[in-house]
């Protein structure tokens, strides 16, 4: 049977990423935390162009399945401080054009509720 689990690094990008478009709004402040991610986690250029076609094909009603899903292939594979980390770095993205939305808040505390039920 086939794996079908991300590595967590690119599972963190697709969370960061619905995150960034829950709102329906992409600023270049939620950008910049992206980038922040990316640099912290690939220390080297990396083509994220299949990664972001999966995410754009996905309707706004499949966010939250995926996000679910790549929340767990991410729980699975990183440390308590690798999720801290992804933590702030959802949290900084949230906070990044100076307003959470409901929407946001929503995907926070899957986050949050999931990973600190333990």
């Amino acid at each position: 049977m086939p794996n079908n689990r991300t590595n967590k690094t690119i599972a963190g990008y697709h969370l960061l990423m619905i995150l960034a478009a829950a709102d329906f709004r992409f600023k270049a402040s939620e950008d910049m935390v992206i980038r922040d991610y990316l640099e912290q986690e690939f220390p080297f250029h990396v083509n994220l162009d299949r990664e972001m076609e999966k995410i754009s094909s996905l309707t706004p009603e499949e966010w939250e399945g995926h996000f679910l899903k790549y929340m767990d292939d991410f729980y699975d594979d990183a440390t308590p401080e690798e999720r801290n980390n992804l933590l702030q770095f959802a949290l900084d993205l949230t906070k990044a054009d100076g307003v959470i939305t409901t929407e946001e808040n929503h995907y926070l505390q899957l986050l949050f509720d999931t990973w600190h039920s333990e």
